[in-house]
């Protein structure tokens, strides 16, 4: 199961059986055993197989690194993201206090690891959640932008991905006025607009090769 929700669906038997180390046959076996205790598989062989979540199955467990883990990256996103970001994942580690066993549930509360931070980062300027609506939905936006300099102008971009970069909040994006890519810092854009038109399916190429451009900066 954790193989299953591990690898990029749909995964292959052949996938299934090097992460497991056990032979095609013994795969093929354990997804029907898994679908006939009620697991929800998807898929057949040579097509692959996805796991479908089903909240009938029993709780799924956590050992006490990944717990650490867990409690670790709530709480950093609850110190750095923006508001909608930081009360979701408030609301994620309420629901996983509430679903664990009172052990887990305990080690949660009072885990060792934690993240804080003495200064916010500065608050967007725009709606963070209708920015990343967009990026998943590959959908083109219009903002203002006022760069280092105070120079405002209008750009046009297909927004990639937003991280957390030299203490601010910034988009990765294929600007459409210098014909290139960008990082701009959500805290001086203005007046998001979500325009119809679409970059669909380019967003993940186009983000892999951003990220390799800014990796080899990095090493230069």
């Amino acid at each position: 199961m954790q193989a299953l929700r591990s690898l990029s669906p749909p995964a292959t038997a052949e996938q299934l059986a090097d992460e497991l180390s056990v032979s095609m046959r013994t795969i093929y076996r354990d997804i029907d055993s898994l679908r006939s205790l009620g697991a929800v598989i998807d898929g057949a062989a040579g097509f692959g197989f996805t796991l479908i979540e089903d909240a009938s199955l029993p709780p799924l467990g956590f050992d006490e690194e990944e717990i650490e883990a867990l409690v670790l990256g709530l709480r950093e996103v609850m110190a750095v993201g923006d508001p909608a970001l930081a009360d979701a994942a408030q609301n994620a580690f309420a629901k996983l206090r509430a679903r664990l066993p009172s052990k887990q549930s305990h080690r949660l509360e009072h885990a060792v690891l934690s993240a804080q931070r003495f200064e916010r980062p500065p608050t967007p300027g725009i709606d963070a959640r209708a920015l990343r609506r967009a990026a998943w939905e590959e959908r083109t936006i219009r903002f203002g932008y006022v760069d280092y300099a105070g120079t405002a102008t209008q750009r046009s971009a297909d927004p990639l991905s937003i991280v957390f970069m030299q203490a601010s909040h910034c988009l990765l994006a294929y600007c459409h006025l210098r014909q290139d890519f960008r990082v701009f810092r959500l805290d001086r854009m203005q007046n998001l607009e979500v325009l119809e038109a679409s970059f669909r399916p380019r967003r993940v190429p186009m983000l892999r090769i951003f990220r390799e451009r800014l990796r080899n900066e990095g090493n230069n």
